[in-house]
């Protein structure tokens, strides 16, 4: 994997790193116009997405009023190869993923995207997140029903329409066949390595970004 790396080239990785804030106009990044409401938005609910290394997407989700839990797994390919060394070739079709439990009452799916577009990752990036390169770290949305589709598949369009980015979003959109946890020592990897260099270039900034942007969405 492309993460030992680090190690040798940080002030090439920090670049990267900062860069792909510079991408996105954060303070003008709007709300989605279409959202889930309705019998799709009551009780407990999940998101499935892909942005990157599940580390940082964890740390940024787990932060968020309303969500009550986040798991680091793989999504889009098949159980057997759910593991992480197999997943790392790049040939199982899996992407690191985070499952997200919220609750809708207090966060919205579509607020979720938001803070997924805008903070996490860059989504105009093909099968790579800054240092780390392959189809593993794609940028995509699994969705579980119609309106998750619907919500995202809209909010794509409104956000290239109003030209956010400077390059067109990639995201894939796609139906969640499986969720599969990784590793226990994968789970809440930056919550136990806050001063591991990948953890320190690559995404407490994104935290930052959170606390900055959205501190109305922030746990106290």
């Amino acid at each position: 994997m492309s993460r030992p790396l680090f190690l040798v080239a940080l002030p090439v990785l920090l670049a990267c790193t900062c860069s792909a804030f510079a991408k996105s106009k954060i303070p003008e990044f709007p709300d989605p116009a279409v959202d889930v409401t309705g019998a799709a938005a009551q009780g407990p609910q999940r998101a499935v997405l892909a942005g990157g290394c599940f580390w940082g997407v964890e740390g940024v989700f787990e932060r968020i009023k309303g969500v009550t839990n986040v798991v680091s797994g793989f999504a889009g390919g098949a159980k057997s190869t759910a593991h992480y060394e197999e997943v790392s070739t790049g040939r199982t079709g899996h992407a690191e993923s985070v499952e997200i439990t919220y609750d809708p009452s207090q966060i919205t799916y579509g607020q979720l995207l938001k803070v997924f577009f805008s903070v996490v990752h860059d989504p105009t990036e093909r099968n790579r997140q800054g240092p780390d390169v392959g189809t593993q770290y794609r940028s995509a949305i699994f969705y579980t029903n119609d309106e998750q589709r619907n919500v995202a598949e809209a909010y794509i369009k409104q956000l290239d329409e109003a030209k956010i980015f400077r390059h067109p979003i990639v995201t894939q959109v796609a139906p969640l066949k499986g969720f599969y946890a990784a590793e226990k020592y994968h789970q809440h990897f930056l919550d136990h390595n806050m001063t591991y260099p990948y953890i320190v270039y690559n995404d407490l900034p994104k935290l930052a970004a959170l606390k900055k942007y959205y501190p109305q969405l922030c746990k106290r």
